[in-house]
């Protein structure tokens, strides 16, 4: 697959050589580094990268992380912070099969490392990981970076993750509810090639749009009630045809609200 490892905001010349030198490790296609903090070009940065520097010196940069994002249409977000996440985090073993079953545009995003992913950063995953650590819960962004890669690494090439057919056992840690149930997300939409990033948030800011105008949303309350919607969508994760449809429906919506049919009135209520 096509598998963009995202850093937002990196501070630390020695942990962007190490993350570079990782995903020549793993064969990761492209690394993106969102208003780093640091020079990727610093000496420490290219000593640690080792194979890796071809990899860290074509690195792509970006503004923000909904840039970075914008042709991702599997996003995978990692987090430590334990608490206060948009949606349950999921160890490496339910979140990374659901991004190798895309087969096409993913990304790994990690945080800063001093205080992670914020909220609206989070919104912007699909999923979201976290590393089980029966200790200090916070690790040191390469570590991570090398312990999900692994992961990942692990899983490429096998159909069904999990126990082999036969087996009759469960893998070390597992839940047995968490094992009946179905695979986490299995899109409804069949054999349509899933959406972008930048379609969903055009659909989602399309939305809002409407959503303010007719009073559905109001000013001070818009962004709670957006992150509910946003959670939806992505929980559904529609195809790019199927946004593109729910555009098309909210562009003729907002159309009707600001020419009122000439039969309305108000005369029969």
């Amino acid at each position: 697959m096509d598998l963009q490892l995202v850093l937002v905001e990196p501070a630390g010349p020695l942990n962007v050589g190490s993350v570079a030198r990782l995903c020549a490790n793993f064969g990761v296609s492209g690394l993106r580094l969102v208003a780093p903090r640091c020079d990727p070009n610093d000496p420490d940065a290219l000593r640690m990268a080792m194979a890796g520097r071809p990899l860290l010196r074509r690195a792509q940069h970006y503004p923000h992380l909904a840039a970075a994002l914008a042709d991702r249409s599997r996003v995978v977000a990692c987090s430590g912070r334990g608490e206060g996440e948009p949606q349950p985090p999921l160890p490496p073993r339910q979140a990374l099969p659901w991004l190798l079953e895309g087969n096409g545009a993913g990304a790994l995003v990690f945080g800063r490392e001093d205080r992670g992913l914020s909220i609206d950063e989070l919104l912007q995953a699909d999923r979201i990981l976290a590393i089980p650590a029966p200790g200090y819960a916070s690790l040191n962004l390469s570590h991570a970076v090398a312990i999900v890669l692994h992961a990942l690494h692990s899983l490429e090439g096998t159909s069904q993750p999990g126990p082999a057919a036969g087996d009759g056992e469960l893998a070390p840690g597992a839940d047995t509810a968490a094992a009946m149930e179905p695979p986490l997300g299995s899109s409804p939409s069949l054999g349509q090639a899933p959406c972008r990033r930048d379609e969903l948030e055009s659909a989602l800011a399309d939305a809002e749009t409407l959503l303010l105008e007719v009073g559905f949303l109001l000013p001070h309350t818009a962004r709670a009630r957006m992150r509910k919607l946003r959670a939806l969508l992505q929980r559904a994760h529609p195809s790019g045809a199927e946004v593109a449809l729910l555009r098309g429906m909210v562009g003729q919506l907002r159309w009707a609200s600001r020419h009122p049919h000439p039969g309305q009135s108000d005369q029969g209520l």
